[in-house]
């Protein structure tokens, strides 16, 4: 089970998106149609297949508005589910419910789509040593939601920002006049801790990058016969992550070169939500 994020870093995400909802008055339909104190009880249900994360989203969104509400989760991220299936059960203030209904479903809806994606990537290339990960084309103020619905999925977190590891990309390595240049001054710079990744874009390149030892060379756009020319040439000796031009159609293929680590941005910039849905029962 994918270690869960605490309430504490979830709750500023679920509480600005019910302020953009609620707007400058409240929700007024609920507040015409419904009595103050009635009490409704729902079921959030799957309406397709695929793998669960953000429950602690509907969760905190439903107490955000009711604190007495009670939500018992029947499922836990990271689970496989099918149509129909109950993935949590609630009962709470019928205002504040319907209230936080949208923003619950938003979240557990996109969360749960980044997590199938992902799992759909992680089935295509199974059997090889690669492993999927992602990469920081993310949703702004959603970044470490949607790396831990990758995680939940199966995926590997790439970077989380541009604090956390050195990665020199094809504008540092023209701004500093080559690869061998920038690598030299990222190793220069970087603490015993800090990791170095360099991208490049031809076996040139990639010549240039081995003998200095970086952590890992991201390959960029490299052809099936380029990418298994370097895992060979490599040896071992660095972690070789390939990138661009990654589908559900040629995952498999790349993957089959032996390269460690495929990134995909896909995985959070195209994954479709899942249905997911709020029934009253």
């Amino acid at each position: 089970m994918t270690p869960p994020i605490p309430d504490l870093l979830i709750a500023p995400v679920v509480t600005a998106a019910l302020a953009e909802d609620l707007g400058r008055a409240g929700d007024v339909t609920a507040q015409a149609c419904i009595a103050a104190d009635a009490r409704l009880s729902a079921v959030f249900a799957a309406r397709q297949s695929g793998v669960v994360a953000g429950l602690a989203c509907a969760r905190l969104a439903v107490l955000a508005l009711d604190p007495d509400a009670r939500f018992e989760a029947c499922a836990v991220d990271g689970d496989l589910v099918q149509p129909g299936q109950v993935l949590a059960k609630v009962e709470a203030n019928a205002r504040a419910l319907l209230s936080a209904e949208r923003t619950a479903l938003n979240l557990l809806g996109r969360l749960s789509g980044v997590a199938t994606l992902t799992h759909a990537y992680v089935t295509a290339v199974s059997g090889t040593k690669a492993r999927i990960a992602d990469t920081r084309k993310t949703t702004p103020g959603l970044r470490h939601l949607e790396k831990y619905a990758v995680r939940c999925g199966g995926g590997l977190n790439h970077r989380f920002g541009l604090d956390d590891a050195i990665l020199i990309k094809d504008n540092h390595v023209a701004a500093c006049g080559g690869v061998a240049e920038a690598l030299k001054r990222a190793r220069a710079a970087a603490g015993h801790l800090m990791k170095i990744e360099v991208e490049v874009d031809s076996l040139a390149q990639f010549d240039e990058a081995l003998p200095l030892a970086p952590d890992v060379i991201m390959l960029d756009n490299f052809s099936l016969e380029d990418l298994a020319t370097t895992v060979r040439l490599a040896a071992g000796k660095v972690t070789l992550e390939a990138s661009g031009g990654v589908n559900l159609q040629t995952v498999r293929a790349i993957a089959e070169t032996g390269v460690d680590v495929i990134s995909v941005g896909a995985l959070t910039h195209s994954a479709p939500v899942l249905d997911i849905g709020l029934d009253a029962v």
